[in-house]
């Protein structure tokens, strides 16, 4: 008998070792238990779409390929043309002018003259022609009558030979021609006072009536 209770003395304590044990490796199991399930947890939030970092990610990824398949929107494009206007050429000189490109007139200064007082004939010449032409300065004849007498005649007393004018298309040219009151050029007798007609001789224009006092 004494025998027996020994034995079961030790199958107690033996037993009892073998329960502490499974005790302590079951409260670490639990405890490694707890610490995976709160690691799970955790990486569970990261992703919740409500949560800060994880719901950014997929936003940003979810604009990045947001309707692939959609061209990009293309920029207008602004042209611009700038166009210089040329400068008009002048012509070039030609040759001598044609009378039907050729339009003149003529005007006295006043209507009458006192004294001394030269009678002026002004002749004004524009050139209509496509080009510019050469034009005989000095060349008209201005003529001077009283009645059916012959008064004075520019060209019978110029001296020297005409010069050489380039007329330019459209610009006007003006000559002016003096009378110095007298008959002729080589008597040189002053002319009466009385009433007088200019003409220009070789050219319709207007002629012109003035009086010497």
């Amino acid at each position: 008998m004494g025998a027996n209770t020994g034995r079961n003395t030790d199958g107690s304590r033996l037993d009892q070792y073998w329960r502490r044990r499974a005790l302590a490796l079951t409260g670490i199991l639990g405890a490694v238990g707890l610490l995976a399930w709160a690691c799970g947890g955790g990486s569970g939030d990261a992703g919740d779409p409500g949560s800060g970092k994880g719901g950014s990610v997929r936003n940003a990824g979810a604009v990045g390929s947001a309707d692939p398949s959609s061209p990009p929107t293309a920029m207008p494009t602004v042209t611009v043309t700038t166009t210089a206007t040329p400068e008009p050429k002048q012509a070039d000189d030609g040759g001598a002018c044609r009378k039907d490109d050729l339009v003149i007139s003529m005007s006295t200064s006043r209507d009458a003259y006192a004294g001394a007082a030269r009678p002026e004939f002004k002749i004004m010449v524009v050139n209509t022609g496509g080009s510019s032409c050469v034009f005989a300065k000095r060349g008209f004849d201005v003529r001077v009558t009283s009645g059916d007498d012959q008064i004075w005649s520019s060209a019978e007393c110029r001296r020297g030979d005409p010069s050489k004018e380039t007329l330019r298309r459209g610009i006007p040219f003006v000559e002016t021609i003096t009378w110095n009151r007298t008959r002729g050029c080589k008597d040189a007798r002053p002319a009466r006072p009385g009433t007088y007609v200019a003409v220009l001789k070789g050219h319709e224009v207007k002629k012109q009536i003035f009086r010497l006092r």
